[in-house]
């Protein structure tokens, strides 16, 4: 669902781009959702950090659903013979993953016994930490998963309590919406920032499969059309109180396909329906010229498309070009 770098195949990469830490270390962070791909197939030493996705939520302690994800994420550790310096890290969520999260963090004994099953699970595994993947506190996320203001001081009270159990050592993350209304709303920035490592931005989905107007759903810039982008995501979030040393942004591992809705031209900035996804491992043969594709460069976004004028499809992703400009 998330982002990739050049060093994995995409299908088992959600999230992994770079940013600097406040001593200039250069941060390089993958999430590992696959099972028939070992993690020990792919470059991890061109990684900083590993995670493991996803653990839920078991009443109001972190859950790892069975004896298979134990294994891989032993094997993850395991990495570390390759790289000692890597950081393995544990999550929580992911899209349609958090349904009781709005609850159960309400209260502060929730929090806490949250905290403490994390802290078991990270000694236990070997592990270096957590990564919160709530989509979303305050604003909608999966359809009929519940939200609400005062979703924002209990995602606060969490990564405090997170960072008090888990001591000063540990690595905290979370997967930050990269639209507008999560950045203005969802999050205490200055007040989370204290206590976390750094922030997975999902500078992708911006035009996503609810939308109904064509655009960019990774774009690096914005552009007249589209406010909607990684560039706008970064200064709002140093606007609003979060340290740009702390931000890490990330590049879509799959593409999107939405077919035009009306009789205008097929392309960007028209009216749609989403169509589904495909994945980046996929592109060369998915999005060929045999198969009726002709491919475009947006020279304001930073950003590839591609169309099928006869399907009156377009499709949006990342590509080596848009991903080295991210970098």
């Amino acid at each position: 669902m998330r982002l990739f770098s050049s060093v994995f195949t995409a299908c088992i990469l959600l999230l992994a781009s770079r940013a600097y830490t406040q001593d200039n270390a250069f941060r390089v962070v993958g999430y590992y959702a696959g099972r028939t791909i070992p993690p020990d197939s792919f470059e991890v030493e061109k990684l900083t950090h590993l995670i493991w996705c996803f653990g839920h939520l078991k009443g109001n302690e972190l859950h790892i659903p069975s004896a298979v994800d134990s294994g891989i994420i032993q094997k993850m550790v395991e990495l570390k013979s390759r790289k000692p310096h890597l950081k393995v890290m544990l999550s929580l969520g992911g899209w349609g993953g958090c349904a009781s999260c709005s609850e159960v963090f309400s209260t502060q004994e929730n929090r806490a016994a949250f905290a403490r099953s994390v802290k078991k699970l990270c000694d236990d595994f070997g592990v270096d930490g957590i990564d919160l993947d709530w989509e979303y506190p305050v604003v909608p996320g999966f359809p009929g998963h519940a939200y609400s203001d005062d979703d924002q001081p209990h995602f606060t009270a969490l990564v405090h309590e997170l960072r008090l159990t888990l001591g000063k050592q540990a690595e905290i993350s979370f997967a930050a919406g990269g639209f507008t209304d999560y950045i203005e709303r969802a999050i205490d920035w200055p007040a989370v920032c204290a206590d976390i490592s750094f922030i997975n931005v999902m500078s992708y989905d911006l035009v996503h499969g609810y939308s109904t107007i064509s655009g960019h759903h990774t774009p690096l810039y914005s552009t007249p059309q589209q406010r909607e982008s990684a560039d706008h995501a970064i200064r709002l979030l140093i606007e609003k109180g979060a340290p740009s040393h702390q931000i890490v942004i990330g590049a879509a591992c799959y593409g999107r396909f939405f077919e035009m809705t009306s009789t205008s031209e097929v392309g960007l900035y028209q009216p749609c329906k989403f169509i589904g996804g495909f994945s980046h491992k996929n592109i060369q043969d998915v999005l060929s010229e045999a198969n009726g594709y002709i491919h475009f460069w947006d020279d304001i976004a930073c950003a590839p498309y591609a169309i099928h004028p006869e399907k009156r499809w377009l499709a949006s992703f990342d590509n080596e070009r848009s991903i080295a400009l991210k970098t």
